[in-house]
């Protein structure tokens, strides 16, 4: 059974940012909290949702994790990511465009999913020059973020939304790939037929066999492979 559906993650999946988005998320939450942040515990909060891992963050290191604070934080956050992409631009990771549209070609939508908040990512699809809708002009068919969601990866929210967004309803029919444990835990809560994971993030294909999932490739490039 081929699948309609390619929900993929952004950042270390189909947007090569060269881990910036954690290196800002890292510094920040550092610098709020006045002592380092633990490399385990960021592993942990990879592939969520930013505020989420703020207040997770937060929480590990045993300070404040009210709203009040996330909330200062996570704007703070905001502030630095989007300067940091402007001096350093995220980039498409080599055959991610032809990828697209070739799934697009063969009749599958494709949605992109992510931990990013709407600003943000529509801010990252801009530097890119991707176009969001279901005319065969645009890059993707949807963009679901994770303010969209009641909660953000391993739950599975963010798939069933973009289920919702491109009228697939088997999510037996379903591929979902992305470069984190909780890209591949959503996947997988959600039912996904397909479920992927790729080494160009934050882990390698050794951290991620470990993990739930029915595939790993170096890339979400050769996706059309599995058509």
């Amino acid at each position: 059974m081929n699948f309609q559906l390619a929900a993929l993650d952004m950042a270390g999946t189909t947007v090569d940012e060269g881990g910036l988005v954690y290196d800002v998320l890292e510094s920040t939450v550092a610098d709020a909290a006045g002592e380092p942040v633990p490399h385990d515990l960021l592993q942990q909060w990879k592939g969520t949702s930013k505020r989420e891992a703020i207040q997770g963050l937060l929480r590990g290191l045993g300070q404040d994790p009210s709203t009040g604070q996330v909330d200062k934080i996570f704007d703070g956050f905001g502030e630095r990511l989007v300067t940091a992409y402007r001096e350093t631009p995220p980039q498409p990771f080599p055959g991610v465009p032809e990828m697209f549209a070739t799934l697009r070609s063969r009749g599958v939508k494709v949605a992109l999913q992510t931990g990013y908040s709407t600003e943000i990512a529509a801010a990252i699809l801009d530097g890119l020059g991707w176009t969001v809708g279901a005319d065969a002009g645009s890059t993707v068919d949807a963009v679901i973020t994770s303010d969209l969601v009641a909660a953000s990866r391993p739950a599975p929210y963010l798939v069933f939304r973009c289920m919702e967004a491109t009228g697939v309803q088997d999510v037996r029919r379903v591929l979902v790939a992305g470069d984190t444990p909780n890209d591949l835990g959503a996947g997988t809560n959600a039912g996904a037929g397909f479920v992927v994971g790729v080494a160009t993030g934050s882990f390698t294909h050794d951290q991620l066999a470990g993990e739930p999932h029915t595939h790993l490739l170096p890339s979400t490039a050769a996706l059309p492979a599995l058509l």
